[in-house]
């Protein structure tokens, strides 16, 4: 039986302010979402750990150095965009100089480390480009070349992902038929990296080395809208990413 992997997952939260009116009158309401249940309970019923930090404490909580990661296989971004590791309260309130969490966490992908990032309106480029990993340190260990604009892709018809690699570990034991899905974030595949599920010329799962570590693209979501039900109730739904993540972490 193989050794369980230590995941961190950042991202997957947002808090939603709405105002209603009722004919002369407003009021306002506000929720707090965390959108990660699936991805979280599949992982650690597969017997892996899953440490997460929602998007509002990754300035509380995730590492300035890389001694806070010390344990961890894989790293997983999803949803969280750069700003919100470049421009912590000390930065952006105080004006004081910090390590950079990023240039920190591409350090550590190179040192041996794994990296994902999962697609959504805060990954890659994001809404209206401000998600902003191509002006990011994290750029250089991506497998794909990441633009500056709003690199959002809607598919509301749906359509299934073409898998091009089925033999690579990193799908080992998942089928060739995909369940549908709803969207991407657009991207280019980075030279020497391996497109392994495409939709027509666009990569939807890329891989590739980053020196000594290993890093990964998927282009979808891991929940709705982009996954939809259909998707995230998928029989290799937690076999996905457990391959996905045993090949980052050096397993396969």
């Amino acid at each position: 039986m193989r050794p369980p992997l230590s995941i961190l997952l950042v991202g997957e939260s947002w808090f939603t302010y709405s105002v209603h009116q009722k004919g002369f009158d407003t009021f306002e309401t506000a929720d707090y979402t965390e959108g990660a249940g699936e991805f979280i309970a599949a992982l650690r019923g597969l017997g892996h750990e899953v440490r997460y930090i929602p998007s509002h404490r990754v300035d509380a909580e995730f590492p300035t150095e890389a001694g806070g990661l010390e344990g961890v296989d894989v790293v997983v971004l999803s949803d969280v965009g750069a700003n919100t590791f470049l421009l912590g309260k000390a930065t952006f309130a105080r004006s004081e100089i910090v390590p950079n969490r990023l240039e920190m966490l591409a350090a550590w992908v190179r040192d041996g480390g794994g990296l994902l990032m999962i697609g959504g309106y805060m990954s890659f480029g994001g809404i209206d480009g401000k998600a902003r990993y191509g002006r990011s340190p994290l750029a250089a260990v991506l497998p794909v070349v990441v633009g500056d604009h709003d690199d959002r892709t809607e598919v509301p018809e749906g359509f299934v992902p073409e898998v091009r690699q089925p033999g690579h570990p990193a799908l080992a034991g998942i089928p060739a038929e995909w369940p549908r899905v709803l969207g991407y974030n657009r991207v280019e595949p980075r030279d020497g990296a391996s497109v392994l599920v495409a939709r027509a010329g666009d990569p939807i799962l890329v891989v590739g080395d980053a020196a000594a570590g290993r890093a990964a693209a998927f282009t979808p979501d891991l929940a709705p809208h982009w996954a939809p039900p259909e998707f995230v109730s998928w029989d290799a739904y937690g076999l996905l990413w457990q391959s996905l993540l045993g090949w980052l972490a050096h397993r396969t």
